[in-house]
């Protein structure tokens, strides 16, 4: 079989026969976290740039990320599957498996049974990429993934047993410190544009029509603003029939809320009352980061428990923004029905779109190319080093950029949104 399993003894601290370096290199590839549209594009553009390089080179994926690498479970990656890689870039999702592990969340390894108790998901880690002789590795995935595969580097250098780490940064937030543009983020909007594209008819389906469009974003308003722009560009040149109550008014986007911006619900109330009286409808683009905190607040307050995941981050779907603001506004702008549809899993999981993929192909080839060099870091636009391409240096990766709600684009976009 292909598809090989090998869980792996942990001897820490010492270098077995085994775990002598290999002289000839051995790739190894994971996806992690949540989907975005890059990851089928990416593992394709990897086995496409190392057989060009060099076919001789032996390529594996692990299985389902990090829980794949902790128990040995991964796919050999055959003459067939090079010689045909090119598929995959026709694929949203990833073919080798996500999961949302946390190494150094021991107990949460432990509960999930990925661990033994007394067993270190770090240590364990790196002893199954020795096992498997692996020189050069690559994940593609967001902060998390890129540090974590950096911590496990570390301490297979410490054993003498050096393995190269180069990450691809996948996240439709964007939120990525410091890199300019995170794979998918371009393809994830332009889906959710045509999401919404469809769900806007709903505003003729019943009077006094309240739309939510909740887009994913936890902390990082950049996919709402972004899949809001792309919405309203869409709508320039379309033609209506204002005749007949077709009017771009009815189509447009009348409110954008970003976890940036604090949200004054009782002053948006009015204005978009005003907009209900004189247009029979409102549409909102909401991002699912958008109040949280004030929520959470409220929730616990009340004695409720919010559930978190392995990260710590709360469970959005749990909370249920689009639910709660669309409550809070139903009634101030005498609402007679009320939609909230996510657009979340269907942005993330579609293929990549051609501006992804050219980014992912320039990513994908400087990839291959530290990964064989022996240069480890995040390959990205560096913004704190003029936008270049480069590997950057592992511990600069962070989490949690802000969307910066001062850019041209979303000033214009919240100018064009508010004249309504």
């Amino acid at each position: 079989s292909l598809l090989c399993r090998r869980p792996c003894k942990q001897v820490e601290g010492t270098m077995t026969e085994y775990h002598k370096p290999p002289k000839q290199a051995k790739v190894a590839i994971l996806t992690a976290g949540g989907l975005a549209p890059c990851l089928s594009s990416s593992v394709g553009f990897l086995i496409e740039k190392y057989t060009a390089r060099n076919p001789s080179i032996e390529i594996i994926c692990y299985i389902s990320g990090y829980k794949g690498l902790l128990s040995g479970e991964h796919v050999k990656v055959t003459d067939a599957v090079r010689e045909n890689a090119s598929v995959l870039q026709l694929h949203g999702g990833s073919p080798i498996g996500n999961s949302r592990v946390k190494l150094t969340n021991v107990e949460d390894c432990v509960k999930r049974g990925l661990v033994v108790e007394g067993e270190n998901p770090l240590h364990r880690a790196a002893e199954q990429l020795m096992m498997d002789q692996v020189t050069i590795l690559h994940t593609i995935g967001g902060d998390d993934t890129n540090t974590q595969a950096a911590k496990i580097a570390e301490y297979l250098e410490g054993h003498n047993y050096p393995v190269t780490v180069v990450g691809m940064p996948k996240t439709i937030d964007n939120d990525v410190v410091p890199i300019k543009q995170s794979l998918g983020a371009w393809t994830a909007a332009e889906e959710g544009a045509k999401f919404f594209a469809n769900v806007v008819n709903e505003q003729s389906a019943n009077p006094r029509m309240l739309i939510i469009h909740e887009c994913m974003g936890r902390d990082c308003g950049y996919l709402t603003a972004a899949t809001a722009k792309a919405y309203m560009d869409s709508l320039h040149g379309l033609p209506l029939l204002p005749g007949l109550n077709l009017t771009k008014q009815r189509k447009c986007l009348h409110a954008v809320y970003v976890p940036e911006v604090r949200i004054d619900v009782d002053a948006e109330a009015r204005r978009l009352k005003r907009v209900m009286d004189t247009h029979d409808c409102v549409n909102i683009f909401l991002s699912e980061g958008a109040g949280v905190h004030d929520i959470v607040a409220q929730l616990e307050a009340r004695g409720e428990s919010v559930p978190r995941d392995a990260f710590g981050h709360v469970k959005l779907d749990k909370v249920q923004p689009g639910a709660y603001f669309a409550k809070q506004f139903a009634e101030k702008l005498g609402a007679e029905k009320v939609l909230v549809q996510k657009s979340g899993y269907m942005a993330r999981a579609a293929p990549a779109n051609v501006a992804d993929r050219a980014l992912i192909n320039a990513c994908a080839t400087l990839a291959v190319e530290c990964g064989i060099k022996g240069n480890s870091g995040c390959i990205g636009q560096d913004e704190e080093r003029g936008d270049s391409l480069r590997a950057i240096e592992f511990p600069r990766i962070k989490g949690g950029k802000a969307f910066d709600v001062r850019v041209d684009w979303f000033q214009d976009l919240l100018r064009q949104v508010n004249s309504v």
